[in-house]
């Protein structure tokens, strides 16, 4: 049986294409657009403003959901994990976070979307690495993370980060073409400067970014100060050292005057002195940037072979690290860990593959 195209896939552009093709008024490209996203339709009866004919036939053209089956999990710090399987057997999972609001002390919910079913990068630190990359996700694949985490969690999510499986610049169409459809205004879901991007560091898709008319945050996953560090933690380095790396997140700032984040997890005796302390903060002042610095999470349940023994720096480490990045003029935050507990917190995605 032929799989139907889903219509997450197209655009609002693509669907007015669509209509002239099917002889249609051009208004019920907009109309059905609207329905899918502001009014959350999940199937094509759903949505009564197209005359009956029209839903029949949309519903012979198109699928519209793309998970064959979810379930979910719930933290004791309020976190969720969902795991998404898809029509083709693979499995992804999301993370919704909630996050106490320093303004007025609401809960504002991040949605942690995958951007892949596994990854190819093989950083050490991260449990994707240990299913291998198993394929990109399509368009719609990502938006149905976001509208099902919604639906399931009875929240609105007001962010969206990149930072679940894979490498969103390994997949860079795919996920533009989602952010272009959620972040659409007709679309009515999230804007853009409530999404970001974080990557290990794919410099050409970097540059490719920098170039976009509707520029989203971008987090970097640094992780080290020195290249023979940073190689032996994230193999992504020997193609595109730190030198490459740098001059590319700057050309971002400098092109979209977009706020550049360096994602930095401190390992005990590996990446923490002194001396990691004044690079990073020398990192931090080239462009507008902070630095995010993320407890590890153990990930001994995906088995990764290293020859680099990764130990969780203590709190009172981090803090100290911390403080030591802020005396040399680093702009630096200590982000909280959530969802450890159910295998859901930073680099512990990989429970869908087992």
């Amino acid at each position: 049986m032929q799989t139907l195209p889903n219509i997450k896939n197209y655009s609002i552009n693509d669907l007015k294409i669509f209509a002239q093709e099917a002889g249609l008024p051009g208004f019920r490209a907009e109309q059905i657009f609207r329905a899918i996203y502001n009014g959350r339709a999940e199937c094509f009866d759903d949505i009564t403003t197209l005359p009956l004919e029209l839903r029949q036939l949309f519903s012979q053209k198109f699928s519209i959901n793309s998970f064959a089956k979810h379930s979910l999990r719930t933290s004791a710090d309020g976190s969720v994990k969902f795991l998404f399987g898809l029509t083709d057997g693979n499995s992804i999972e999301s993370v919704l976070i909630p996050r106490v609001s320093k303004k007025d002390e609401s809960i504002r919910y991040t949605l942690c979307v995958s951007s892949q079913a596994g990854c190819s990068l093989g950083c050490k630190f991260c449990a994707t690495a240990a299913l291998g990359l198993l394929r990109n996700l399509q368009a719609a694949e990502i938006i149905d993370q976001l509208l099902m985490a919604e639906k399931l969690s009875g929240k609105e999510i007001s962010n969206i980060v990149f930072m679940g499986m894979g490498e969103p610049l390994l997949n860079y169409d795919n996920v533009i073409k989602a952010i272009d459809i959620i972040s659409h205004e007709k679309a009515g879901v999230i804007g853009r400067k409530k999404i970001t991007i974080s990557t290990c560091g794919i410099v050409p898709k970097i540059r490719r970014l920098s170039e976009e008319s509707r520029p989203v945050r971008l987090a970097i996953s640094l992780n080290a100060t020195t290249d023979e560090v940073r190689s032996k933690l994230m193999p992504i380095n020997e193609k595109w050292n730190l030198q490459k790396l740098l001059a590319a997140a700057e050309d971002y700032y400098r092109k979209t005057r977009m706020p550049v984040t360096y994602e930095y997890i401190p390992f005990t005796g590996i990446n923490c002195s002194e001396q990691d302390a004044k690079r990073l903060a020398k990192i931090s002042k080239r462009v507008n940037s902070k630095v995010n610095l993320i407890p590890f999470n153990d990930i001994s349940f995906a088995g990764i072979d290293s020859e680099m023994k990764l130990e969780k720096l203590s709190d009172e480490g981090i803090k100290t690290f911390a403080r030591q990045i802020k005396q040399h003029g680093g702009r630096v935050f200590v982000r909280d860990s959530f969802g450890s507990d159910i295998e859901a917190a930073c680099g512990q995605l990989a429970v869908a593959g087992r």
